[in-house]
C-alpha cells in the first residue's frame, strides 16, 4: 500500500537552492537517471551537494589520515553550514538521534565502510538517510527530504511553516555519508520506503565549470531555471555569502 499523503506532479518541482556559498555537485539528475544508479527511497532524481571553499575545496586540510585512514566530520568545509528550505510550506517528517559519521577520502578507509552498507539497509531508510527532515511543496503538493543533516542541528518540527530560505538545520554526514554532503530530493510520498521520485529543477544560481580561471564571475553562468550540471559548483544568486 502507498502513502497516504501520495501526490501526482507532472511538472518538475521548482527549488531554490537550500544553502548559501559554494557547492560541489555529485550524482547530478542532469548526467543520469537514476541519479543514484538506483531507483529506491523516492531518490531517482536525487542530488547531492558538497560544500567548497572559494579554492574550490571540500576540506582545506590534508594530512596521513587523508591517505590512510578516516577523517573528522569538522575538518571538512560543508559540516554545520547551514540548510535552508527550498520551498515554501510545511514539515511533515523530521528523524534525528543518528551519529555525524568520520569521513572517509581514503580508499583503504572505504574498505569498512562498504562492507558495512548491508547492515545499514537492513536496519532501514532512517539509517541510510540519516538526520532528515521531509517538507511538503505548498506550490506543487510534492514532498522535498533534505538528508545527511547533522545530528541535533534541527530547528523545526513536525507541523511547522517554512519560507524560502529560512534556516532548518545544519549540513551534516550522517546516514549513508563518506564525508558532510547534503542529499535533496522531491517525492511523491513522505515514506521513503514506498516513494516515488520526482523531476527537479533549481532557481536562480550561479554555475562554475570545472577547468576555467578564476573562482569570481569570469568562467561562469547564471541559471534562471536549470539543473546544476555533476562537477560544477553553485552558489545562489541571492544568498552569496558563505
Amino acid at each position: 500500500m502507498r502513502d497516504a499523503g501520495e501526490v501526482t506532479v507532472v511538472a518538475p518541482v521548482v527549488l531554490a537552492l537550500p544553502f548559501r556559498g559554494r557547492w560541489l555537485v555529485q550524482n547530478s539528475p542532469a548526467r543520469r537517471v537514476p541519479s543514484h544508479g538506483v531507483d529506491v527511497l523516492g531518490e531517482r532524481y536525487a542530488i547531492d551537494f558538497v560544500g567548497v571553499d572559494e579554492r574550490g575545496r571540500t576540506a582545506p586540510h590534508r594530512d596521513w589520515r587523508t591517505l590512510l585512514a578516516t577523517e573528522p566530520p569538522e575538518r571538512f568545509v560543508a559540516f554545520g553550514r547551514p540548510v535552508l528550505a527550498p520551498v515554501e510550506g510545511t514539515v511533515v517528517a523530521v528523524h534525528d538521534g543518528e551519529e555525524d559519521h568520520a569521513a572517509r577520502r581514503s580508499q583503504l578507509a572505504l574498505v569498512p565502510y562498504v562492507l558495512g552498507q548491508a547492515a545499514r539497509l537492513r536496519r532501514g531508510p532512517d539509517a541510510v538517510a540519516g538526520n532528515h527532515l521531509v517538507l511538503r511543496d505548498r506550490a506543487s503538493g510534492a514532498f522535498v527530504a533534505l538528508v545527511h543533516l547533522r545530528r541535533g542541528s534541527l530547528r523545526v518540527a513536525v507541523g511547522d511553516d517554512v519560507v524560502v530560505g529560512g534556516q532548518v538545520a545544519a549540513c551534516g554526514s550522517s546516514g549513508n555519508s563518506t564525508q558532510p554532503h547534503l542529499h535533496v530530493q522531491a517525492m511523491d510520498a513522505t515514506d521513503l520506503t514506498v516513494a516515488r521520485g520526482l523531476p527537479i529543477v533549481f532557481t536562480g544560481y550561479r554555475e562554475h565549470v570545472p577547468g576555467r580561471r578564476g573562482s569570481g564571475r569570469r568562467g561562469a553562468r547564471e541559471v534562471a531555471s536549470g539543473v546544476p550540471g555533476e562537477g560544477t559548483v553553485v552558489e545562489p544568486l541571492d544568498r552569496d555569502a558563505p
